[in-house]
């Protein structure tokens, strides 16, 4: 039974650390592949799910530390049929692997207890394409008949809320929305920009979250909160606007390390992983300026060190 999917504790306006971007921690820190960008199967080998068990508990401990919530991010962004199917899986042992990166959380909840703040499970979901490019756009409709198969899954585990990461669209957005609304579980939907502060179709970051807004109201599927990840704060900061209603759904910052475009990470062959202490001061400022935001973690090149780094910036040392 989900503890906290009838009501998320991050709406309550309290700072709620998340993880950082496990993939690129995975592949340049911990020697793995990841062939198509996939952390998922990990957690069916049995050092795989070690280190993500390690990965999950450092994070984790930084929120303890700082006496605030927590979000566990199931390792699933890469976890759609498209995607796994390149990897070997059939939807049956796709469905398994999901409710397992699930029932992993589930037991770090219980190990790690709630003493410091909530640990909310949230279930990553990922686009159905590239995250760079938005390549074939899929109707609303279509969108959620595609991402039902793993919302569904979802709905049948103890997770909280659905989080659509690095969309770079609206229609499947929508989609996405709706297909969490359908099985009663709360979204959140995550766009990612380019260094302009547009989706990289081309659509400004408020009037995105006016037109999925304005769409799921219709429907009833009106997610939670909105995010931006994949981006250097460098690249959106000056996109938002203090006075604008739709800056106020904006509730989760997952930044990149680097200020590099995603044409130019797609092209690196190291990691650029910033400055921790920098990242941390432009979150603050983000914050001085925009203080509804209040969940806070890293996307590509960041790890713990960074999300360490955000914490004192912007919570400062714990009791």
């Amino acid at each position: 039974m989900s503890t906290y999917r009838d009501a998320l504790p991050q709406l309550d306006g309290s700072i709620f650390l998340t993880d950082s971007g496990i993939e690129t921690d995975l592949i340049f820190h911990h020697g793995y592949e990841l062939p198509e960008f996939a952390a998922f199967p990990l957690v069916d080998d049995e050092s795989g799910a070690a280190v993500l068990r390690n990965y999950y508990r450092q994070h984790a401990q930084v929120a303890k530390d700082s006496n605030v919530g927590f979000i566990l991010e199931a390792a699933t962004w890469r976890a759609n049929i498209d995607w796994a199917s390149l990897l070997g899986y059939s939807e049956v042992s796709l469905d398994r692997v999901t409710r397992s990166a699930v029932a992993m959380l589930v037991e770090l909840r219980d190990e790690l207890g709630e003493s410091a703040g909530p640990l909310v499970i949230s279930g990553a979901v990922g686009p159905r394409g590239d995250a760079y490019s938005p390549g074939a756009l899929m109707r609303p409709e279509e969108a959620q008949r595609y991402h039902s198969a793993q919302i569904e899954t979802f709905a049948k585990t103890q997770i909280d809320l659905v989080t659509a990461l690095t969309l770079t669209h609206t229609t499947e957005a929508i989609g996405i929305a709706n297909a969490a609304a359908a099985v009663g579980i709360p979204a959140v939907i995550s766009f990612t920009v380019e260094v302009d502060g547009k989706l990289p179709d081309g659509t400004a970051l408020g009037d995105a979250i006016e037109i999925v807004d304005k769409a799921t109201s219709a429907t009833g599927s009106l997610p939670a909160y909105y995010g931006i990840n994949c981006a250097h704060p460098t690249h959106f900061l000056a996109a938002l606007s203090p006075d604008a209603a739709w800056t106020k759904r904006i509730r989760m910052i997952r930044a990149n390390a680097s200020r590099m475009s995603h044409a130019e990470l797609d092209n690196a062959s190291d990691l650029d992983d910033g400055d921790p202490d920098e990242l941390g001061r432009e979150y603050a400022e983000i914050l001085e300026r925009f203080p509804h935001i209040n969940v806070l973690g890293g996307c590509c090149g960041t790890d713990v060190r960074h999300i360490r780094s955000v914490a004192a910036a912007c919570i400062g040392p714990g009791t």
